[in-house]
């Protein structure tokens, strides 16, 4: 098949996921991954300062070839998503970065995904996703700031991704709706698709003890659902489901699902100082059932404590059935 102007096969797309689109992979825990499988060290668990050298970008395109490979088998679309999670001005400046310094180091994520994207043509889908993280700790909703606060902070940082070539704007691990609400915002200032993934606590409700439901409508509400789609990352489905069973129509919005294996809370986690691998083929069964009740899902990918092993235990399971 011949190539396009831009080296992408016409079967190709890319830009935002649709949510009544093609079945579609992504990452796993992948700060976990570096430390614990690859023997790196990650000041304030941050990935991106692995750029700087030859080996961290060596290291961090067998990561995601390694993840790629499994949508390849099977046939399926993939969402490339930036190294990005801490690379904010708050994180930055702890570990010694200007803003200068970021928006070249966030552009440079963008860049090493698209060499690892334009070596694999016959993907039939591909898309890289500008990743952000929350402005404070991603399990504890500690430092909260209003929605128009959370909009001029991430601002920066989101149009860094965008200059450089990403389809849409992810932000994992929200714990609360003012700061989702303000990178939405953002993002349309941008003139970004975005998608907005929040975590939970054991019992299914937000860090901040507000309901996923409640959430959901207030951003939908304020931004005219402009969101393109929510997920649900860094927790066990035995943990998300309590916040989606029986939950009515609202459920339809959440298009993605990155979970832990491990079935430890929050708290448990960040005290346990090593690595809580789970079981992949029990995460994947969680999947499958999290799928029966979520009707829209179309991204699979793995959170902290996961690798490329428990996608493909996912893979398995959830590509037959959607």
């Amino acid at each position: 098949m011949s190539l396009g102007k831009d080296g992408w096969s016409p079967m190709t797309t890319h830009g935002a996921p649709e949510l009544d689109g093609p079945v579609l992979l992504t990452d796993s825990g992948l700060e976990t991954d570096l430390i614990f499988s690859r023997g790196w060290d990650l000041p304030e668990f941050a990935s991106f300062p692995l750029l700087h050298s030859d080996e961290g970008r060596a290291t961090l395109l067998a990561y995601y070839q390694d993840h790629l490979d499994i949508a390849l088998k099977h046939g399926a679309g993939f969402v490339f998503e930036t190294p990005t999670w801490r690379a904010s001005r708050d994180w930055g400046q702890r570990l010694g970065y200007d803003a200068v310094q970021l928006d070249q180091l966030n552009g440079d994520a963008v860049r090493l995904l698209a060499q690892v994207r334009d070596a694999s043509p016959s993907l039939t889908y591909a898309s890289i996703s500008g990743n952000l993280g929350p402005r404070g700790d991603g399990y504890v909703a500690s430092t909260t700031m209003p929605a128009a606060e959370a909009r001029a902070y991430h601002t920066r940082q989101i149009q860094s991704l965008i200059d450089s070539g990403a389809d849409v704007i992810t932000a994992l691990t929200l714990n609360y709706a003012a700061e989702g609400l303000g990178i939405a915002q953002a993002a349309k200032d941008a003139g970004s698709p975005v998608i907005l993934s929040f975590t939970v606590e054991t019992d299914g409700a937000l860090p901040d003890g507000s309901t996923l439901a409640d959430a959901i409508a207030v951003i939908d509400d304020q931004t005219d659902g402009y969101v393109s789609f929510y997920g649900l990352n860094c927790a066990h489905p035995d943990h998300i489901t309590p916040a989606v069973v029986d939950a009515g129509t609202w459920t339809r919005r959440i298009g993605a699902l990155r979970a832990n294996a491990s079935k430890l809370s929050h708290a448990e986690l960040d005290a346990l100082g090593t690595i809580d691998a789970g079981d992949p083929m029990e995460l994947a069964s969680g999947y499958s059932k999290l799928t029966a009740l979520l009707p829209n899902l179309t991204v699979f990918g793995g959170c902290c404590g996961t690798d490329a092993s428990h996608v493909r235990e996912i893979a398995n399971v959830v590509i037959p059935l959607t």
